[in-house]
């Protein structure tokens, strides 16, 4: 029998195949198509193909048929016979008005099975339903919006300290973690293995609490850190004697904060008068996001406090100590902010015109 000629494949189609080869998501057959064509490209017999691919030779052919009439096209799955299941207008209108303007008995929110057996259809016809109008009510998102009348130009101002920071000086964005649990496990957890994840005990014992003054540089992302006993206007003003200290003083310092009560009590007020070079910046209430060490706290909480094990507060102010220093040594960069204060405006415009209507 005279052997069948290889098959000519361009450059563009032999990367697109050799792709789908690759991949971990396509359907089995459509991968198993592309093997066949680059095999057949590389010159391999049909029938050493079908017993590679545990096909038929005759599968071979039709597949080369065609991907040489329709190309690329030609190997992906064609239309099914057969009439497409429809879901009436009556019944999308119905399932869609309960779940937005109706709440269940039962409960609080709409499941697939309840709104099946509200609206009298298949729990099939409710996924497709709320797949097409992306409905999840499931789903709860939180918000709250700020009422502070000077939002817009305080928005302006931090956001000008991230986008634009002046000329000759420092933008810190500090805050303070309070409550810091020194918690130790009941028991000693089982450690990672092959096969089995890392495991700890639910029940703790407490040990105490501590607390974190943070200091977040903007410019390069280092923090300078305070840890304290607990949080007062006092320990607030320490914290800011160690920041002029440890800040150059041939630069302005701009420290971006929130507005607790203990950032503005008469003693702290009486030293910045005292130190002109710092400029304190206040976020609009109930906006605490728009501080930037928010972002280094969440790290915090993942990397050394969720699975922490501490047997007491000096071992968890030590590990509090070690993780800033790790942080400054081999995690920090500079921060990006990216959104324009216009738009962070525009949105909380949108949000509270929403709610109101």
């Amino acid at each position: 029998m005279r052997p069948a000629k290889p098959l000519q494949l361009s450059k563009k189609a032999a990367a697109t195949l050799d792709q789908w080869c690759r991949s971990t998501t396509l359907p089995h057959g459509q991968i198993m198509r592309a093997k066949i064509i680059l095999q057949l490209a590389e010159g391999m017999s049909p029938s050493a193909i079908a017993a590679a691919q545990r096909t038929t030779a005759k599968t071979v052919h039709r597949w080369r048929n065609r991907f040489e009439a329709e190309g690329i096209e030609g190997l992906l799955e064609r239309p099914r016979s057969g009439r497409p299941t429809v879901i009436d207008k009556k019944t999308v209108d119905k399932v869609i008005f309960f779940t937005t303007k109706r709440i269940p008995e039962e409960a609080t929110h709409w499941s697939i099975e309840l709104m099946a057996r509200y609206a009298q259809v298949t729990p099939w016809q409710v996924r497709q339903i709320w797949k097409a109008a992306d409905l999840r009510p499931h789903r709860l998102k939180t918000f709250k919006i700020s009422s502070d009348p000077a939002f817009a130009d305080k928005v302006i101002d931090i956001v000008g300290l991230y986008m634009n920071p002046p000329n000759n000086a420092v933008v810190l964005s500090v805050d303070e973690k309070t409550q810091i649990q020194a918690l130790d496990r009941t028991q000693p957890g089982l450690p990672l293995n092959p096969s089995r994840i890392g495991s700890r005990t639910h029940d703790y014992k407490r040990h105490g609490t501590a607390a974190l003054y943070a200091a977040f540089n903007t410019l390069n992302g280092k923090v300078i850190g305070k840890v304290a006993n607990k949080t007062n206007g006092s320990e607030f003003l320490s914290f800011l004697k160690l920041l002029n200290r440890r800040v150059g003083a041939d630069k302005d310092l701009h420290i971006i904060l929130d507005n607790l009560s203990a950032h503005k009590t008469p003693a702290v007020r009486e030293w910045l008068e005292a130190h002109p070079r710092i400029h304190l910046h206040f976020t609009p209430t109930s906006s605490s996001w728009l501080n930037a060490v928010e972002g280094w706290f969440a790290q915090l909480e993942r990397r050394a406090l969720y699975r922490g094990v501490f047997t007491s507060v000096p071992e968890l102010k030590a590990e509090l100590q070690r993780f800033i220093s790790a942080h400054n040594a081999h995690s920090a960069k500079p921060f990006k902010w990216t959104k324009p204060a216009a738009h962070i405006i525009a949105a909380v415009g949108r949000a509270k015109h929403a709610l109101h209507n």
